[in-house]
């Protein structure tokens, strides 16, 4: 059966809420909320508070949603990928695969033993954690790092 909530509404309830901000602030609920198919790799609250001191409030700032919206979107793939399917594509790729973002840039996913790692440009690792959670329009996969576009 499909989900009747959409990962907007999915994000609304979860427990972490740092992410969710975020998108608000950047003005993407609307999108999420929206038709298409996305795979959101949302970065844990934990993972918002290993950032370097003031590097959120700065994003979060009026005169930064450029480039809020620019690392935000770095954590939506277009379509829907299951941790089935990111795996398959890792396997298939001799233990890589390389991800296009909805910003136009890409991520590399990995295995480390049983887990699948994304890894962005500047070689930051995010772990994915948890259970994946579709909705009508994607899937949501909780990650423990955040990722930072060039």
């Amino acid at each position: 059966a499909v989900p009747e909530t959409t990962i907007a509404q999915g994000l609304e309830q979860a427990g972490d809420k740092t992410f969710r901000d975020a998108l608000q602030a950047a003005g993407l609920i609307p999108t999420m909320a929206g038709a298409g198919e996305y795979t959101v790799l949302a970065p844990t609250d934990g993972a918002f508070d290993r950032l370097p001191a003031g590097a959120l409030d700065g994003l979060m700032k009026e005169g930064a949603r450029e480039q809020l919206t620019k690392v935000l979107t770095y954590h939506v793939l277009p379509g829907t990928m299951l941790v089935a399917d990111l795996g398959r594509a890792v396997d298939n790729g001799k233990g890589k695969a390389v991800l296009a973002t909805m910003n136009g840039e890409t991520l590399t996913a990995t295995r480390e033993g049983n887990a699948l790692v994304l890894t962005d440009s500047a070689g930051t690792k995010a772990r994915i954690e948890g259970e994946e959670k579709t909705y009508k329009n994607g899937v949501v996969h909780q990650i423990d790092a955040v990722l930072m576009p060039s």
